[in-house]
């Protein structure tokens, strides 16, 4: 539950800046680039949140990472909806959004890598992701209409309020790592992923330095896979409700109505591709294998998104159709990467492994593709080329997946 409350609000944060945007643009004078720019720092800021909040979670568990994040996610809001100037927007939005969501990402999905490994992991993952569409379709919808009432200011009060609940409750059911408990991670005697099969690729037992792991070649293939995934995601996130309404010719309501599908098929695509993983891992015998066959399987669905989402001004049943694509493609990659890395590198290190990972691809892929996003639509008057944009990466994204090993090169596989 805690795990899905910190989903819930991470999510929330990206859900509602793309329907605040055009709002604070119309208010503020401001062109979608520059507000976009807000939003890179912060992801950016995000970034070494993320990393350092990995070593907290390795020695402490959730729990200070969840309280940290209430204070400076609520303050996110809170403090950005007083600014008058563009520089107090930079400031406010992208350092406390910044540091209140970086606690949450790595937090959340290393909490449930670490209590659940195996055939039991996606399935567990996929109900707190549950958080994310839950987050896009309340908060989407819910803001949508304050805004329209009230106006973008007081929307970001009312958001204020919501995120520091919901972590505070985040913080108060958060438990430690199994180990503190006396406790292996549940699957972790399953035959044909944790035991025999899965320590084929891995000693799970063995604690890594990030030099370590950081040597091999398996970390850098799956972040590049994940790094042009997010590129590509985030362009699409913060541009395709302009998108709708600018190149579709759709009106604002039913911008949001589309990109608010994305949220409702997520809540069914969360656990259904959750289980679905799960049950590749278990009949191809081999965890590392099974996430990566997801890992290829996923962007490869956001390319076909993107082509369906170029043709919505010829049907909009087409731009309802890439939005259920884009859900399922979102039920995948984050949770399958980290997913990835647990199987490789075991769960004892895993938060300052995957910090350190999260650090590189969230400092680059959000705020490169809500950037490009916004930029490309300066540039030429049309989100076509952004779209465009996104499905390259994407691309990018699938081929670097088919290129994922199975295991870590022999000169570094053995226990330290």
């Amino acid at each position: 539950m805690s795990a899905w409350l910190a989903v819930f609000v991470l999510f929330g944060y990206r859900a509602t800046f793309s329907v605040l945007q055009g709002p604070m643009a119309e208010s503020t004078g401001w062109t979608s680039g520059e507000l976009s720019l807000g939003y890179s720092l912060m992801m950016s800021i995000y970034a070494i949140t993320a990393f350092l909040s990995g070593y907290i979670i390795d020695r402490w568990g959730t729990r200070p990472a969840y309280i940290i994040g209430a204070i400076f996610a609520c303050l996110g809001f809170l403090v950005t909806s007083t600014v008058d100037s563009y520089i107090q927007y930079l400031a406010s939005y992208s350092i406390f959004a910044g540091i209140g969501t970086g606690m949450l990402w790595v937090s959340s999905t290393i909490s449930v890598r670490k209590w659940y490994v195996g055939k039991s992991y996606a399935t567990m993952w996929g109900i707190a992701f549950t958080g994310a569409p839950a987050a896009q379709v309340l908060l989407s919808l819910g803001i949508d209409g304050v805004i329209e009432d009230m106006g973008w200011r007081l929307a970001m009060q009312l958001l204020a309020i919501i995120v520091l609940i919901a972590l505070l409750v985040a913080g108060i059911l958060a438990k430690k790592n199994p180990e503190d408990y006396n406790m292996v991670p549940f699957g972790s005697n399953e035959k044909n992923t944790s035991s025999k099969d899965h320590h084929k690729n891995a000693d799970t037992s063995r604690i890594w330095s990030v030099k370590e792991a950081f040597v091999t070649p398996a970390i850098w293939v799956v972040i590049i896979a994940f790094l042009s995934a997010m590129i590509g995601e985030f362009l699409i996130w913060t541009q395709v409700v302009n998108y709708f309404i600018i190149d579709a010719n759709l009106s604002q309501t039913t911008a949001t109505n589309l990109y608010v599908v994305i949220g409702l098929a997520g809540l069914v695509t969360m656990p259904l591709m959750g289980i679905i993983a799960d049950k590749v891992v278990s009949m191809v015998g081999d965890e590392t294998k099974g996430r990566k066959y997801m890992l290829v399987f996923a962007p490869a669905v956001g390319i076909v998104a993107c082509l369906l989402l170029l043709l919505t001004d010829q049907a909009i049943v087409l731009g309802g159709t890439a939005s259920v694509l884009f859900a399922i493609y979102w039920a995948i990659e984050p949770g399958g990467a980290a997913g990835y890395a647990g199987a490789v590198y075991g769960q004892i290190s895993l938060g300052k492994i995957w910090g350190l990972s999260t650090l590189i691809v969230m400092g680059i892929g959000p705020a490169l593709g809500s950037f490009m996003g916004g930029f490309l639509y300066d540039l030429t008057g049309s989100y076509n080329n952004s779209i465009l944009f996104a499905m390259g990466a994407f691309t990018l994204s699938t081929i670097a997946a088919c290129l994922l090993p199975l295991k870590i090169s022999s000169n570094s596989d053995h226990p330290k």
